[in-house]
């Protein structure tokens, strides 16, 4: 008789240990993707779960990772810096949908002598990693820089070794302004890279190229201001000379959104417009009864999504990253409101 009340003491411990763990299951998040957010993914998330006490964890391994892990429907949403094109759509097992969160923009720093402020353009830029322009004072550079002593050093370009939406927008940026790099390099997440040598992650490219003379790299605006890095001056396509600036990033997403909100900020024709400026987007599955998913998951996600398009836009500026413009608010509120379990909207 000892015995049977024991055994039912431990069943009955172990299924209130299972309960609660089912339940902290349920208010806990998983994503995983792009680093290019994630200064502002880490402080959103932190003042969601304060205001909710609902906890997202969120990976930073690269929107390739993020894109994986959603379509393998092991996360709850992946996070990618490159919208996904028509043609690999049929590669995800259900409709997906891109809610943009932030605007950030892809900034060329280096790594020189006292480190002055520089003027690049996109034709230089391109030249640099096609391995053409392979010292600091060649010619080129100096023109675009009279009042700067560049040093005679070899160039050393640093790219981004995993896939990467960084890369996808930086790649798509030199595609538009060189003929050359477009036939011979191309714009997608990973690249066959001509010069330099690779890094994984924003903060592994900043990290190589603070620590090596010489060196020039691609990085989201707020990776270098948190290393205290430079950034190039970049020349758009109106001529104007632009620095990355929350000014100059929010121009460059004035226009009108399309309904998917996938959309390319890339070589602005905003005359105040920085022209590496990018949208980052969350992807999840429009449909969310799958697998074991309940309403509970889907409707926290879904209010977590609206929170960051809504109150979370109060937290962004401050770490470098313009607010969503009206026009893309707009667009992503009527995507969140498409999500549905079980064939009924999860937002009423």
């Amino acid at each position: 008789m000892k015995r049977n009340v024991l055994f039912r003491r431990g069943l009955l411990m172990a299924l209130c240990l299972i309960g609660a763990a089912s339940a902290l299951n349920a208010q806990t998040l998983l994503g995983s993707g792009a680093t290019f957010p994630a200064p502002a993914y880490t402080k959103m998330f932190d003042e969601y779960y304060k205001a909710t006490g609902i906890k997202v964890n969120y990976q930073a391994i690269g929107s390739s990772g993020g894109l994986k892990n959603i379509q393998d429907r092991v996360v709850d949403f992946g996070g990618s810096d490159s919208f996904v094109k028509d043609t690999d759509f049929a590669k995800y097992p259900a409709s997906i949908v891109h809610i943009p969160t932030v605007i950030g923009a892809v900034v060329v720093t280096y790594n020189l002598p006292g480190n002055p402020a520089l003027r690049l353009t996109g034709e230089v830029i391109a030249d640099i990693y096609l391995g053409k322009i392979t010292k600091w004072n060649d010619k080129r550079i100096a023109e675009l820089n009279p009042a700067v002593k560049l040093p005679n050093m070899a160039i050393m370009p640093v790219y981004r070794s995993d896939g990467s939406g960084t890369t996808f927008n930086f790649t798509a940026y030199l595609s538009a302004v060189s003929t050359e790099w477009k036939s011979k390099v191309g714009n997608a997440n990973s690249v066959s890279w001509p010069a330099g040598q690779g890094a994984a992650q924003n903060a592994g490219v900043a990290g190589v190229v603070k620590q090596t003379p010489g060196s020039i790299g691609y990085v989201e605006l707020a990776y270098a201001h948190q290393s205290n890095m430079p950034a190039a001056a970049i020349k758009n396509s109106s001529g104007v000379w632009v620095d990355a600036s929350l000014a100059s990033i929010s121009a460059s997403a004035a226009g009108a959104f399309p309904p998917d909100s996938r959309i390319l900020l890339v070589n602005t024709n905003a005359k105040e417009g920085y022209p590496i400026s990018a949208l980052t987007w969350i992807i999840v599955y429009r449909e969310q009864k799958y697998a074991s998913r309940t309403l509970e998951q889907a409707e926290h996600l879904a209010k977590l999504l609206w929170w960051m398009i809504h109150d979370g836009q109060n937290f962004v500026e401050a770490l470098d990253y313009a607010k969503l413009p009206a026009p893309a608010i707009k667009a992503a509120e009527a995507i969140i409101k498409s999500i549905t379990y079980d064939g009924q909207p999860v937002l009423k």
